[in-house]
């Protein structure tokens, strides 16, 4: 009777055991499957958030785009008559303005290079108050690829924003469409140069940049006055 008893018990064990193994197998798999479904949730959560933030920042209001931009480089002093006042796109020279905010009006055609490169340029009338041109210049920060510049040009409203083929206008700083743009196409993708760089060329404005070219215009023109002269001075010799 023992050995019978120790047999039945030990059957149990093995029952109370399997019967343990398969409670244990379908919580694990219903904490999988939650897990599963969890994470399943949260991606389409986030596909459904980016969706839909895209669709509201594709539909920015007020922003104008421009086609058959061309994006030629130039010799760095070789001027280009833009269409659009800021400029949108177009030939430019063959280096670039260094993101940042400036006091001063900066290069166009050095400006344009950085829009190649996916920088924002935010252009504004220098008459707006000082506090509204401080909110502009605190949007920048440090590595942003974003140009912050006085514009001394003909403007559409106080406010100009310009990606490569696009712009919008403002009306103040605090205007969320403008901050919107500049979220949305700040380091776009779409532009001829996605990624290139936004610093380690000028840092100088319009005035600095003008000052340098009339220096190495004048410094041409006497390298070549003094060839003439070299040139003149030989034929003297040799017809004497």
């Amino acid at each position: 009777m023992a050995k019978k008893k120790t047999a039945e018990e030990r059957r149990r064990r093995a029952e109370e055991l399997k019967a343990q193994r398969i409670k244990e197998e379908r919580r694990k798999r219903a904490w999988k499957i939650a897990g599963v479904s969890t994470a399943a949730a949260l991606v389409v959560g986030l596909l459904v958030f980016a969706v839909v933030m895209e669709f509201r920042s594709r539909n920015i209001a007020g922003v104008e785009e421009f086609e058959g931009v061309t994006n030629n480089h130039l010799d760095m002093g070789q001027r280009v008559d833009y269409e659009e006042s800021p400029p949108v796109g177009g030939d430019h020279w063959d280096s670039w303005q260094n993101c940042g905010v400036y006091p001063e009006p900066v290069t166009p055609e050095l400006a344009v290079h950085s829009l190649e490169h996916g920088a924002v340029w935010i252009n504004y009338d220098p008459e707006l108050p000082e506090e509204e041109i401080q909110a502009l210049n605190d949007m920048y920060n440090a590595g942003d690829y974003l140009l912050v510049t006085p514009y001394e040009g003909e403007m559409e409203a106080p406010i100009v924003a310009s990606s490569w083929a696009r712009q919008i206008t403002a009306e103040s700083a605090d205007d969320e469409d403008l901050h919107r743009y500049v979220q949305l196409y700040e380091r776009g993708q779409d532009v001829p140069e996605p990624g290139a760089a936004c610093s380690g060329q000028f840092s100088e404005t319009a005035p600095q940049i003008e000052e340098q070219l009339g220096q190495a215009g004048g410094q041409q023109e006497e390298n070549g006055s003094a060839d003439e002269d070299a040139e003149d001075e030989g034929s003297e010799e040799e017809t004497g």
